[in-house]
């Protein structure tokens, strides 16, 4: 008895399209991060042009070790930016931060003499003395 040819097209195996959507989102926000960026959008005077639809996250160059993280309030979209929805708020990322921010996790402090965001990066090879910039 002959066995029928197997084909080659294994139906089980993901495609390239559901690996893409598997992938993890390109920022983790902490539960702290979270709320912060929840409270922001939610305060009145959020922005000049009405209620923000989230933050964006960048990447600007400055500081001593040559670039700076940067959260701005986003108006709309851009047509490249990467939106994250978790914990219930939306955070778009610059498409230009994109490869230096892979894997980064986002958190909010407060302390008794500084708040505010952070990020804990695995790219980062190296920070400056105050902590303002870094470079990968």
């Amino acid at each position: 008895m002959m066995d029928a040819p197997q084909n080659s097209l294994d139906l089980n195996r993901p495609t390239p399209v559901q690996n893409l959507a598997a992938r993890p989102p390109v920022v983790l926000l902490t539960d702290a991060a979270a709320a912060r960026v929840k409270s922001l959008l939610a305060a009145p005077a959020a922005s000049d042009d009405g209620p923000a639809y989230g933050v964006r996250i960048g990447i600007r160059n400055r500081g001593c070790s040559g670039m700076s993280y940067t959260v701005d309030y986003a108006q709309e979209k851009g047509a490249f930016d990467e939106v994250i929805e978790q914990k219930g708020v939306r955070v778009l990322i610059d498409p230009r931060a994109m490869m230096f921010l892979l894997g980064t996790e986002m958190d909010y402090i407060e302390e008794p003499l500084k708040s505010g965001f952070i990020f804990r990066n695995p790219n980062e090879k190296g920070r400056c003395g105050c902590g303002e910039s870094f470079h990968v």
